[in-house]
């Protein structure tokens, strides 16, 4: 890993292109000659920028003071503290199905690009000063900044930029590694602050310099001396770039980060009027009951609310009544997740899908969210759920023509029938309607009810399926969903589990169903394959283990579009063809955050549309703080 060129052989062999790659061992004079030869014979224009955005103009310019959603005059100080329920036994938060790594272990680390919150798919150089790169976006140069330092005050190179993408080519996630191999030939240091990626010919363009933007540095002096490896489970960390750096932690109980005072970006317009907070501290607790103890009792001052019953119910507690406490809802812009319970399609008994609609229509939504969700939630119909990037009714226009060379692949309904949307269901928990109906589709999947109420197969087999979960939350809207379906027939088994062992089974594909949420965007690329692709389908973001041809070839097209619009009717009609697939159980969704804080907690009065920012940009007011202190209030 100490060459300055790293090459990935094509997985096409094209011989004249590794031919060309081999420049890469001229040496640094004649490389560069080279390179300006090439610019000026294929009379292409190079893009010199601070900054990138793959549909639109960049909001803000090279010279911007700082960042418009940001108080840049925020003071600094105090501590924010949050609370997690489970445990953690590793801080490398990067080894895929190898130990629970620590909240914000990967804080401690910046990417070479960021993005905004306040715009669409724009990325800003934080460790580089521009980025160069051909119309033809062939290829991409990073002049890195040469005053950025790790917090143990040793600098930063190229070198950490390109031990970072070996690293994870060689010992990261195996679909990273795979999406490397395909479209980056080389990477390459020029000079120790001036890095190139050479990307393979005939490759789509499109995300390749976020993806690539969006490497981390990683201090290659630390992994030499210690020996440690991206793959394995450990305490110990490398000293990052970022604001923040590890300051304690007690292993499985609590961490604690801490503002770095010689952080070299403090003065970065992409960073004024951020990270003011001097530590941020990570309570774990054994569940959410003890989690919410602790808040009250002001041991965490800081909670971001996912239990509806907690919102509409718990909220009564002296701090609160007392304006100690306040309870507030955010509102965001960003597209909310595509929750559901989720099948496991790599189990064949999952694989009809007639009986994943029957298990479906035996979730009430309607009564959950009157009865148990204080009505507060809409029933999710999308996987995006954005006017432009839903599907809706049949399809037509551009999103027609992208189906249309498809219609032998897919089943008719997808041309002739409105895009699939959840079942109806009525106030009682057990809907009879939909109980009939799932019995129809079970008939349908081979499936008919037995003497002794089972459904049972042609072979007289039960229907045996184990739905796991992790958060003692979620018992109360689990359970009436699992006593529908034994009312169905199913053989079902409710098995919530620790945390440590859901996420090793789920990362492992053994489970048939569970609660889960894929992460969506308004702007979609090459990640969409690592969520929805049959080459991915052991992926750990592949939650469901998903795979459809036509999506796939439509992820793939999208890679070559040059338009948001364009995009925007891929996504539609890769999302009326994964709602008629039902792999997903859509449930329920929120567009708002709900948050309770001490009153020492303050922000900007106009928040950013795609973030709530807590992390990033609040800050703590010394006097509420200390008149909180002062009242016993905080521990």
């Amino acid at each position: 890993m100490s060459s300055s060129v790293t090459r990935v052989a094509d997985p096409r062999a094209k011989d004249t292109r590794l031919r060309l790659a081999s420049a890469g061992f001229l040496g640094l004079t004649a490389l560069l000659a080279l390179t300006g030869m090439v610019r000026a014979e294929s009379h292409e224009t190079i893009i010199v920028s601070h900054g990138y955005n793959e549909y639109d103009e960049l909001k803000y310019a090279p010279d911007a003071p700082h960042l418009d959603y940001v108080n840049p005059d925020a003071p600094t100080g105090g501590e924010l503290s949050l609370a997690v329920v489970g445990t953690f036994d590793s801080m490398n938060p990067y080894a895929t199905g190898i130990g629970t790594p620590g909240a914000l272990s990967s804080a401690i680390y910046e990417d070479m690009m960021i993005q905004t919150v306040d715009e669409v798919g724009s990325y800003y150089c934080l460790l580089c000063t521009t980025l160069e790169y051909p119309e033809s976006q062939d290829w991409v140069i990073f002049n890195l900044r040469d005053d950025v330092t790790f917090s143990d005050g040793a600098p930063m190179t190229g070198a950490d930029i390109l031990f970072a993408f070996n690293l994870l080519r060689e010992q990261g996630t195996p679909s990273y590694a795979q999406f490397v191999n395909a479209n980056i030939a080389s990477a390459e240091l020029l000079d120790p602050y001036k890095i190139k990626f050479t990307f393979f010919e005939g490759v789509p363009r499109r995300s390749l310099i976020a993806v690539v933007g969006g490497l981390p540095a990683w201090p290659k002096h630390w992994y030499d001396e210690t020996g440690a490896r991206l793959d394995e489970s450990r305490l110990e960390t490398g000293p990052g770039t970022a604001e923040y750096m590890i300051d304690a932690v007690d292993v499985g109980r609590s961490l604690t980060l801490k503002r770095n005072p010689d952080y070299w970006g403090q003065n970065h317009f992409l960073k004024v009027g951020h990270g003011n907070y001097d530590a941020m501290r990570i309570e774990y607790f054994g569940d959410t009951v003890a989690a919410f103890e602790g808040f009250k009792a002001g041991e965490v001052t800081f909670r971001q609310e996912n239990s509806s019953l907690n919102w509409a119910t718990a909220y009564d507690f002296p701090a609160l009544t007392d304006g100690r406490v306040v309870k507030d809802v955010l509102q965001t812009g960003n597209l909310p997740s595509a929750r559901g319970f989720i099948f496991n399609m790599k189990n064949d008994k999952m694989a009809d899908r007639n009986l994943r609609l029957a298990i479906g229509r035996m979730f009430n939504f309607t009564w959950t969210n009157t009865n148990l969700q204080y009505g507060l939630f809409q029933q999710r119909e999308a996987f995006w759920e954005n006017d432009r990037l839903k599907a809706v009714g049949l399809p037509e226009g551009r999103e027609l023509e992208l189906l249309e060379p498809f219609r032998a692949d897919l089943p008719s309904a997808i041309f002739e029938e409105p895009a699939f949307l959840p079942h109806e269901s009525g106030e009682r928990p057990l809907d009879r309607r939909n109980l009939r109906a799932a019995i129809g589709l079970m008939a349908e999947a081979g499936f008919t009810l037995g003497s002794d109420g089972m459904l049972r197969d042609g072979d007289g087999n039960t229907l045996d399926i184990e739905f796991i979960e992790d958060s003692q939350s979620m018992d109360r809207i689990l359970l009436p969903y699992v006593e529908n379906l034994k009312a169905l027939g199913v053989n079902i088994t409710y098995n919530r589990i620790d945390p440590a062992q859901y996420q090793n089974r789920t990362q492992n594909k053994d489970f048939d169903m569970r609660d889960a949420a894929y992460t969506v965007g308004l702007v979609e690329s090459s990640g969409l394959s690592q969520r929805f692709g049959c080459e991915d389908r052991d992926d750990v973001f592949n939650d469901a283990g998903y795979c459809n041809p036509v999506v796939d070839a439509l992820a793939e097209s999208l890679l070559d579009v040059e338009t948001y619009d364009e995009m925007a009717a891929h996504i539609r009609a890769i999302d009326r063809i994964m709602r008629y697939d039902y792999f997903v159980i859509p449930v329920w969704t929120l567009t708002d955050a709900w948050v309770a804080y001490y009153d020492m907690y303050e922000r900007p009065e106009d928040l950013p549309p795609f973030s709530t920012g807590f992390l990033d940009f609040w800050w703590i007011n010394p006097d509420k703080e200390a008149a909180l202190k002062a009242a016993g209030a905080l521990k």
